[in-house]
């Protein structure tokens, strides 16, 4: 199992939108709106890279009103 933290920026005014629609994409765990540099975490797994890459590109990155993500990888060292 892969997990990941997914950074993501929206445009004005629509970080509460985006947080509800990606938390409902399969895979997400969790997405909410937080202040600073980003607007919405959210945390997703899969069961390989491949498809974590998926989720983020072909799901998250179509969602209205997202403007740039960043994707962090969860390590265990």
């Amino acid at each position: 199992m892969v997990q990941a933290y997914i950074l993501i920026q929206t445009e004005v005014g629509k970080a509460s939108a985006v947080a509800e629609t990606v938390s409902k994409i399969p895979g997400v765990i969790q997405a909410e709106d937080v202040t600073g540099p980003y607007d919405v975490i959210a945390r997703a797994q899969a069961d390989a890279v491949d498809d974590l890459g998926r989720i983020v590109v072909a799901k998250v990155q179509r969602v209205e009103g997202i403007t740039r993500t960043l994707t962090c990888p969860v390590v265990h060292l």
